[in-house]
C-alpha cells in the first residue's frame, strides 16, 4: 500500500493576516472556503507536486478540536499532516488487519467561495505521531486545483520531506509499519 503526502496543516489565529504574510513571502495563496459545520475556514498554498499547505483558522471556539487546542496553547504553526490514500475503504481495512487502530472514516468537507461543495473522508489515528488520511469523495482536482495557482514567485515547488519527532521510536515505527504494510 502506498500513500502520498496530501497536505500539511498550519493553524493560524487570523486567516486574512496569514494569507497576507504568506503572499509577502512569495507564495500564491488560494482561498479554500468554510469547512462543513462552519467552525473553521482555510486557504491553500498548492505546490507543483500536488501537496499543499493548509492555513486553517477558527471562526469560533472549538475546545473539542485538537488543532484548535494546540493553536490556543502553543500558538500558530504546524499542527498535523495528511496522507492521501489510494482507496480509503480498502486501505483502511488493510491497515486495521495489520493492527492499526484508527477512527473513521469520518465525513468532512468544505464549501469553496465559488459555491462548489467538496467532500472527503477523514481517517484519524488516536496518536499524534501518525498522519491523518484525507480521502476524496468529490474529485481531488476540485479540492486541490491545478494550473497557475501552483506557481509561486519564490520558486517553491513541493514538500521534500516531513520530519516527525516521537517519544518512542520503536512504538512509532510499529505504528508506521501497520499503516504502510512493510518494515
Amino acid at each position: 500500500m502506498s500513500f502520498s503526502l496530501d497536505h500539511i496543516v498550519i493553524a493560524v489565529s487570523n486567516l486574512n493576516e496569514a494569507v497576507a504574510d504568506y503572499r509577502a513571502l512569495g507564495f500564491t495563496v488560494y482561498p479554500g472556503g468554510v469547512h462543513h459545520g462552519g467552525v473553521s475556514h482555510n486557504a491553500l498554498i498548492i505546490f507543483g507536486d500536488g501537496s499543499y499547505f493548509e492555513l486553517i483558522a477558527y471562526r469560533q471556539n472549538a475546545p473539542d478540536n485538537r488543532w484548535w487546542s494546540v493553536l490556543n496553547k502553543a500558538g500558530e504553526g504546524f499542527v498535523d499532516f495528511a496522507i492521501l490514500p489510494q482507496n480509503t475503504e480498502r486501505d483502511l481495512a488493510a491497515a486495521r488487519a495489520r493492527g492499526l487502530q484508527v477512527e473513521g472514516p469520518i465525513a468532512g468537507g468544505r464549501l469553496r467561495p465559488d459555491g462548489v461543495r467538496l467532500d472527503w473522508q477523514i481517517v484519524r489515528p488516536p496518536t499524534t505521531d501518525l498522519p491523518f488520511w484525507c480521502g476524496d469523495v468529490t474529485p481531488r482536482n476540485l479540492r486541490v486545483p491545478e494550473g497557475e495557482m501552483r506557481r509561486h514567485d519564490n520558486g517553491v515547488q513541493g514538500v521534500a520531506r516531513v520530519l516527525v519527532t516521537v517519544k518512542d521510536a520503536a512504538v512509532s515505527a510499529a505504528r508506521y509499519i501497520a499503516l504502510l504494510g512493510h518494515g
